[in-house]
């Protein structure tokens, strides 16, 4: 039977042990018996070490990445290096932006999700979004500030000066991880159970949906996501890709977010091991 081959992020003092924070999946793919697995240097790369990676048997066609975010540009850096060792990535770089970057894939998944404004420069204009959002929320190309004091979202009483003074604590925890423009999305009310969401992730690998779980730890009473809406965004421009979906307060369904399958997290209740194991089966018997 032939194997997969699956890159991870190492530890931090050592290339040769895996990342502590991965030691749970990296388990679980191995424990499957249907993985080969690389670790590479991901911290020390970053600041620019030498790659190293470590020794592989039978490195399979296509290498699934499963590991930490990387900015497009680091992407396509670690892809050429790692192809230039015959350690060839399933996702390409282009396949790896269209889908981390949310205003690249937008245009394919407009009619399900939130109307948005992007400003690339990040230079972001008060009056215009005001033209067309009565309620909005600010993230870059990638991700938002939750969980901090940056305003959860911003109303049309927002004036120029103190929406730029906010942005200033945006920008204090996004950091170095700042990715792209500024993306402003209307505000979608979303359905609530008590305290929470419902909002499901659904990763999608070689045009077949692998699994789909509740991911706000809603109850399990909750309304499913209907599954003609997850059919709906199978084939994408990506191999191996997810979509988070949530419940909004009039029933409907809408888009929330997109993502590259190989830096997106696993929900709580997805088994690691199930996880791999239909990974497997949709790239080596689909």
């Amino acid at each position: 039977m032939k194997k997969m081959t699956i890159l991870f992020p190492a530890s931090y003092r050592n290339h040769r042990r895996i990342d502590e924070d991965m030691v749970e999946e990296y388990q679980a793919a191995i424990e499957t018996g249907l993985f080969n697995t690389i670790l590479f240097n991901y911290d020390r790369w970053l600041i620019n070490e030498k790659l190293k990676t470590t020794d592989a048997i039978d490195i399979s066609d296509c290498v699934l990445y499963r590991g930490w975010m990387l900015k497009p540009e680091q992407y396509q850096k670690l892809y050429k290096e790692l192809d230039s060792r015959g350690i060839r990535l399933l996702t390409n770089p282009q396949a790896y932006e269209k889908m981390h970057l949310f205003p690249n894939v937008y245009p394919l998944i407009q009619d399900d999700t939130a109307k948005i404004i992007y400003f690339p420069d990040g230079k972001v204009d008060i009056e215009r979004i005001k033209h067309h959002f009565q309620r909005f929320m600010v993230k870059d190309s990638v991700k938002s500030t939750k969980g901090t004091e940056f305003p959860s979202f911003f109303d049309s009483s927002i004036t120029q000066a103190e929406f730029d003074d906010k942005m200033k604590i945006f920008n204090k925890y996004r950091g170095d991880l700042l990715t792209g423009g500024i993306c402003i999305k209307e505000y979608l009310h979303l359905k609530h159970y008590g305290d929470v969401t419902n909002e499901f992730r659904v990763f999608y690998a070689n045009g077949n949906i692998i699994s789909v779980n509740q991911n706000s730890n809603q109850p399990g009473s909750t309304n499913a996501l209907p599954m003609e809406l997850a059919e709906k965004y199978r084939n994408l421009p990506s191999p191996f890709y997810t979509i988070d979906y949530a419940e909004l307060e009039n029933g409907t369904w809408k888009i929330l977010e997109a993502g590259d399958g190989g830096v997106s997290g696993l929900p709580f209740g997805l088994d690691a091991s199930t996880f791999f194991q239909s990974i497997y089966h949709a790239f080596m018997k689909g």
